[in-house]
């Protein structure tokens, strides 16, 4: 609510993991630097704990995402539940792996000869395993079994198990004294100071407005919510969000400890009352505030409850009497795009689509290559000419190519689409979401999609070939119900018209050949990958066709998100 009238690109206080809000306290600098020196020395097993809400999410995927990929293959392994057999299958999966034997031998096999084509080849392989504390014995048994895979002089994986503080009680436990003793690298993740809680709340603040603080809190408001939360940065994250809200229904700039108070209040009694009532609560004194402001104005000016002022016109007075947001006409769209440099639009246009695949964002490179932009984080652009609707369906992240009336383009990163509303970035005369008909009065037709290539198939095959990539391609056509038998490895007419049946089934031309949009929505429709898309949580890209942004499952990172709010 409060986003678009302090000019938000985003919330700055939400309480999923976001590498893009990424706060270096010197106690997360720390945890970074025992985590480079595990893995640049190989030393074979990490520890990371941490308090629930401390960031130890946020920091693994930041350094995740930092590792190069030409010198590094990761995995990152969030689901406690698994068995050991489970544990194998969804490691040889993250490493793009057979994964449907049920036989340990068999899985593991697999696995060894990766790592030591990978060791041969000079990469590092790392596996992450969260949530560790809640993994059952025997699993961290099998864990201890993958770490043994090793040649004379290095160990092949690089394993960190991160967790709670029960981690370290698990681990002290006599039957993992093995496993215990192979950890040489462990840090405890300890929450911030004042100073750096002071810090990151106006970092979190700077990041969501581009740059600048269109709000603050006062010292007295930081040492509430530094008390309250213990420096814990997702106790940080709910009273800050909730402290903004009630700035924006008293329309104030800083946040005073009144109202620091009052957000601290309603964020703890939130556990002791059904999930929707405190923003019923928040919902019912905005309206308030709302009535009392109005009241007051109309005390004020004297001018009782009349009709709107002469200077309003015909279209105005409705939409003011409905509350409604006026129509964002061409003229205006364009009028705000040209007032962005070329420049701080790519970077903020891109580095949300980058947000929305959870990699590292633009940072100072601005040159005109988005291309080898996404290829440095193993994403793959692909540009299209296409009416709204068919971008719905291969929904993937795109950057909206808008050319402007004196000259030049200016981009539009679209990363949710649903009910007619699509999100944009950067905000477009301050509007972050616009209708699909404000959209179309000044979009080109033209986009950039961003999507990921996970086996690397090539998108031009000859007939008759048997590259690497044709047994991956057979095994999607296979995942989506469109080729059956085994795969061969072989590009043959079989396959083609396995494509062929696909693409008619998708309503891409039929031409029998594995292009990017074909590889795209194959990557959806097979199972098992799990890229972002532009459906809202609840809503389905394209109406009517069951299937929703994240590929009719939803993905690894939205299950973690979820799993840590």
């Amino acid at each position: 609510m409060y986003r678009e009238h302090f000019g938000f690109g985003e919330p700055p206080f939400a309480l999923t993991p976001n590498p893009a809000f990424l706060f270096l306290s010197s106690h997360h600098q720390e945890a970074f630097a025992h985590l480079l020196y595990g893995i640049e020395n190989r030393v074979g097993f990490i520890e990371l704990s941490g308090e629930v809400g401390t960031g130890k999410t946020t920091v693994i995927r930041t350094f995740l995402n930092q590792l190069d990929p030409e010198t590094h293959r990761t995995a990152l392994i969030f689901n406690p539940t698994l068995s050991p057999i489970g544990l194998l299958q969804a490691i040889n999966h993250e490493f793009g792996l057979p994964c449907s034997g049920t036989g340990k031998g068999e899985l593991i096999g697999e696995l060894d000869r990766y790592l030591l084509d990978e060791n041969r080849a000079g990469r590092t392989v790392v596996l992450v395993i969260d949530e560790a504390q809640n993994l059952e014995p025997e699993v961290l048994e099998q864990i201890r079994l993958i770490s043994n895979l090793e040649t004379e002089r290095a160990k092949l994986v690089q394993i960190v198990l991160v967790g709670q503080p029960e981690l370290r009680r698990l681990l002290a436990r006599e039957e993992l004294r093995q496993l215990d003793q192979r950890i040489t690298v462990r840090y405890h993740l300890e929450p911030m100071g004042f100073d750096e809680t002071r810090q990151y709340i106006r970092h979190r603040i700077r990041i969501a407005a581009g740059g600048r603080e269109p709000v603050s809190f006062s010292a007295a408001a930081t040492k509430r919510i530094f008390r309250f939360s213990g420096g814990l940065p997702r106790l940080i994250n709910a009273a800050c969000d909730r402290s903004l809200l009630l700035a924006y229904t008293r329309e104030a700039r800083e946040v005073s400890a009144s109202m620091a108070t009052a957000a601290i209040a309603d964020v703890r009694s939130e556990g002791r009352r059904p999930p929707t009532a405190p923003w019923r609560a928040v919902i019912a004194a905005m309206l308030l505030t709302v009535a009392a402001g109005a009241a007051g104005m109309v005390a004020l000016s004297g001018r009782g409850t009349g009709a709107p002022s002469a200077s309003a016109s015909r279209e105005e007075r409705p939409r003011a009497a409905a509350g409604e947001t006026a129509p964002l006409t061409r003229n205006a769209a364009m009028a705000a795009l040209a007032a962005t440099s070329e420049q701080d639009n790519r970077r903020m246009a891109v580095d949300a689509i980058l947000r929305k695949w959870q990699t590292s964002p633009l940072g100072a490179v601005t040159g005109p290559d988005l291309r080898a932009v996404a290829r440095q984080r193993g994403l793959t652009i692909t540009e299209i000419a296409a009416p709204l609707d068919a971008l719905a369906r291969l929904n993937a992240p795109a950057l909206l190519q808008i050319p402007l009336p004196a000259g030049g383009t200016r981009l539009l990163a679209l990363t949710s689409l649903g009910n007619g509303r699509l999100t944009v970035a950067p905000a477009v005369a301050g509007r972050s979401t616009v209708t699909t008909a404000e959209l179309a009065s000044f979009w080109s037709g033209r986009a950039l999609l961003v999507w990921k290539n996970f086996h690397g198939i090539p998108s031009r095959m000859k007939s008759g070939s048997g590259g690497k990539g044709v047994k991956p391609l057979q095994e999607l056509l296979r995942g989506a119900g469109f080729y059956g038998g085994t795969a061969t490895g072989t590009y043959d007419e079989k396959t083609r018209e396995a494509i062929r049946a696909f693409q008619q089934a998708e309503g891409l031309e039929a031409d029998g050949r594995a292009g990017e949009k074909t590889l795209l929505l194959l990557y959806r429709r097979a199972g098992g990958f799990f890229p972002p898309g532009l459906a809202p949580e609840g809503e389905h890209a394209v109406p009517g066709s069951g299937r929703d942004g994240s590929g009719e499952k939803p993905s690894r990172i939205d299950r973690n998100e979820e799993r840590n709010q």
